[in-house]
């Protein structure tokens, strides 16, 4: 039988390494794999792609993506291009001129470094947007920057208590300064205007073709549900399933509402049966345990330190209960849910690593895959448990390297024990542990090959140094293998994340091999085209 698609010319990224110079894909599926021999299948209508050096591999995934949201915020106020606070205020002035229209100033997207102690005022906002209300998240959507307008019309005052799960940041006097973090977003975010479901769709499918130009055949989209104002994108996905828009393979993590307990549960198993349908499965449900530790909620063991190197009350937040979370987790799992956890500091990884070890203990083994995402602080006791436990270590490489958030909003405050303690992939590897690898985009890039760069160099694309903790670096095949055939085992996509004879066609062709070149150039690769089951869903010009 002729092959519909035939790929020559080599390399081939293969589970046993660049061996295979050749594909052949008939239908959706890979059907041969191999050398000179494979181009036997070549026939008069088969679509030959030499690929002359360049490397074919398998389709990235991304293990924990916000696509919808991501898509939105683009046609938006979009700031995360300003690098300081006068060019954030500039491009808020800028989008609000050229939309007198909108009622609400919305999107987001700014950097915490851009503004002194991470959080800007609302003074800057009324300077440039006195008469309307300004709602806009931060690039990683733990705390909101707002305008007095907004503050009026949500009735925050100085004697607005904080609400249990978030801070109101206020200035010496204890009014509202302008900043508002974790559940705090809430009280001003419920009033901006919802998206239509026609918002949504289009946001889902401009968010597709970015996703795929990047080689992304498939993704895990953490957050499917209402939280904080951010519009639940189930609806877009069921749409674009049933009207074959829908190219990648997703699978949506069900929002655990954190304001309630096990009673939600019912209601999670009528969501994962209404909104499953063709390429989108719901199986998974996202707990978020704690926030971030640039803002000071990522839950620690022990106390963050103050600017003097002194410990402070303060270890953060637990957002679920820790003593009522293996009881949550152990049901889910019975029910056969996938547990993605949202884990940034030490306690919130280790409350969520019992959880799991409570759930093995009470259910025995389960093929439910949980994994954990972030995992910017880890306690060096709980990486063994990893594997131990059959725990995915779900990582985000490209915060992994000294930046600005890094180096003034973080380490100082950890301390350099803790701060040695941060993304700890290669000792998450040697422990045996399984990584998946996302991007949390629109939180940061979701470039694959950016992330790729900074796991292997733990060094910024175009950065020269410092190193950031050198001994956690991983090889360049092992970053490879965390984007696909990690995150599609998170995925539950079995038959996807590696060139072998049998697999769906999920493959993507770059413009060279970064095997062959030196580690500091791999973020300059490019993605020539991107495959999903045989049909090209991406190709840039002139590949």
């Amino acid at each position: 039988m002729h092959a519909d698609l035939l790929f020559t010319g080599g390399p081939v990224l293969t589970p046993e390494g660049r061996t295979a110079t050749a594909v052949a894909v008939t239908g959706d599926r890979v059907t041969a794999v191999g050398g000179d021999e494979v181009r036997e299948l070549a026939g008069p209508r088969t679509e030959v792609v030499e690929l002359a050096g360049r490397l074919l591999l398998p389709g990235f995934q991304d293990a924990h993506v916000h696509p919808v949201p991501a898509g939105l915020e683009l046609t938006q106020c979009d700031l995360t291009g300003a690098k300081t606070a006068a060019e954030s205020v500039a491009a808020v002035r800028a989008y609000a001129d050229a939309h007198p229209e909108r009622e609400w100033i919305t999107g987001g997207g700014w950097s915490m470094e851009a503004f002194e102690g991470g959080t800007p005022a609302k003074e800057l906002l009324d300077a440039v947007v006195p008469d309307r209300p300004v709602y806009l998240p931060n690039r990683d959507h733990h705390g909101a920057w707002v305008n007095s307008r907004a503050l009026e019309l949500a009735g925050v005052t100085r004697d607005t208590p904080d609400p249990a799960d978030g801070r109101i940041e206020r200035d010496a006097s204890g009014e509202p300064s302008g900043t508002l973090q974790e559940g705090a977003m809430h009280l001003v975010g419920r009033l901006t205007p919802a998206a239509t479901p026609g918002d949504r769709l289009a946001a889902l499918l401009h968010a597709q073709r970015h996703l795929h130009s990047l080689g992304i055949t498939a993704w895990q989209d953490a957050l499917v549900g209402d939280f904080l104002g951010m519009d639940d994108p189930a609806g877009a996905y069921l749409a674009a399933a049933r009207d074959g828009s829908l190219t990648a393979r997703v699978v949506g993590a069900l929002w655990w509402d954190r304001g309630r307990g096990a009673e939600q549960i019912p209601e999670l198993v009528e969501r994962r049966q209404a909104l499953s349908h063709g390429r989108f499965r719901a199986g998974t449900v996202k707990l978020m345990l704690d926030g971030v530790a640039e803002n000071g909620t990522a839950a620690l063991l022990d106390p963050y330190l103050d600017r003097c190197g002194c410990a402070t009350a303060n270890r953060g937040t637990s957002f679920l209960a820790p003593g009522q979370l293996p009881k949550y987790v152990t049901e889910l799992d019975a029910l056969g849910f996938q547990c993605h956890f949202h884990a940034l500091g030490d306690r919130a990884v280790r409350d969520a690593l019992d959880a799991i070890e409570a759930a093995r203990g009470a259910n025995g083994p389960s093929d439910t895959r949980p994994h954990l995402a972030h995992l910017q602080v880890v306690h060096p006791d709980d990486v063994p448990r990893f594997a131990a436990l059959g725990a995915t270590a779900n990582i985000q490489p490209l915060w992994a390297a000294h930046e600005p958030q890094m180096d003034e909003l973080t380490i100082p405050f950890l301390g350099p024990e803790r701060a040695g303690w941060q993304y700890p992939f290669g000792a998450l590897l040697r422990s045996g542990a399984r990584l998946a690898a996302g991007s949390d985009w629109p939180v940061s890039s979701s470039d694959p090959l950016e992330g790729i760069h900074v796991a292997v160099n733990r060094v910024v694309p175009g950065g020269t140094g410092p190193v950031f903790l050198p001994g956690e670096r991983i090889a360049l095949a092992e970053a490879f293998t965390a984007y696909t055939a990690g995150s599609a085992y998170v995925n539950h996509l079995d038959d996807t994340g590696a060139v072998r004879v049998g697999a769906l066609a999920d493959l993507v062709l770059l413009d060279r091999d970064p095997f062959a070149g030196p580690p500091e150039e791999i973020a300059e690769t490019r993605v020539a085209r991107t495959y999903v089951g045989g049909a090209r869903v991406y190709a840039a010009e002139g590949a």
